[in-house]
C-alpha cells in the first residue's frame, strides 16, 4: 500500500473545539462552511512536490432541531453551496482533490441546538474539481466547474448513478463514457436518446484533442489534455 492510499484510508478528522461550542441560537450555514475550511486546513497533507491533497468528504452531525433548520432550507442546495465554498478555498490554497467534493448531513439526538461536528475523509473518485493547474489528469468544463478525470472510465448523464451529474433534461441517465487510455480520451455515447456531437458532427464515439468540445443534450462540455507541470 502506497503513501498515498493510506492517506485515502486513513485520514479522518472530526472537528470539534470552538465549532462544536454552544451556541446561543442555531447552526448558521457560515459556521459550518467555516468548519469545513479549517478542516482542511488542518488535514492538507503534502503528497509530493508542488501537490498537497486535502479531504474531500464531509459529514456534518447536528442537533435535531438543527437538522430540521437544515431541512427548511433545503439540505441538497446547502450541500452544493458549501461543496462550492470548499472547492474555492482549495483552488486559493493550491491543495487538490483525489475526488469528488461531497457534504452530507446526520443527526445526533444527544447534540444541543448550536452544537455541531464536522467528520472529514479523502476518498479516491473517478473524477475530482480542478483546483490547480499542475494537475497531470485530462480536464472536462461543463457549465463552469472543471473536472479532473482521475479514473480509467467516467460516466457523465442525468442520473444518480453517472459519475457527474448533468442537470438537463436531454441528457439520458447514462449518456456518455469517457475512457482514458495510453492512445488518448475516447467519448463514447451509451445508447442515449439523443446522442453525442463532437465539434458539431453527431458520431458514436471518438478520440478527444486538446480543445475539443462535445454536447449532450443542451449541455457542452470542453475537454483539455493534462497541462504540463
Amino acid at each position: 500500500m502506497g503513501f498515498l492510499d493510506n492517506i485515502e484510508n486513513a485520514v479522518e478528522k472530526v472537528v470539534k473545539g470552538a465549532f462544536s461550542g454552544a451556541f446561543r441560537s442555531e447552526v448558521k450555514p457560515v459556521e459550518i462552511a467555516s468548519a469545513i475550511r479549517k478542516d482542511m486546513d488542518d488535514r492538507a497533507v503534502a503528497v509530493s512536490r508542488g501537490r498537497t491533497v486535502a479531504p474531500n468528504e464531509f459529514v456534518v452531525t447536528l442537533s435535531s432541531t438543527d437538522e430540521d433548520q437544515i431541512d427548511a432550507w433545503g439540505a441538497d442546495a446547502l450541500a452544493a453551496e458549501i461543496e462550492a465554498a470548499a472547492t474555492e478555498h482549495a483552488t486559493s490554497q493550491s491543495y487538490a482533490f483525489v475526488g469528488p467534493v461531497k457534504v452530507s448531513f446526520e443527526t445526533d439526538p444527544e447534540l444541543h441546538t448550536g452544537r455541531f461536528t464536522v467528520n472529514s475523509n479523502t476518498k479516491r473518485g473517478t473524477v475530482a474539481p480542478a483546483t490547480t493547474e499542475n494537475e497531470r489528469h485530462p480536464i472536462i468544463d461543463i457549465d463552469g466547474q472543471r473536472y479532473l478525470l482521475t479514473g480509467d472510465v467516467t460516466v457523465i448523464g442525468r442520473g444518480t448513478e453517472a459519475d457527474i451529474v448533468v442537470d438537463d433534461s436531454g441528457v439520458s441517465r447514462r449518456h456518455v463514457q469517457l475512457e482514458v487510455t495510453p492512445h488518448g480520451v475516447i467519448v463514447r455515447d451509451l445508447d442515449s436518446t439523443n446522442g453525442l456531437f463532437v465539434e458539431g458532427h453527431k458520431v458514436p464515439a471518438a478520440t478527444l484533442v486538446d480543445g475539443n468540445t462535445f454536447t449532450i443534450g443542451r449541455t457542452r462540455i470542453l475537454f483539455w489534455n493534462a497541462p504540463e507541470e
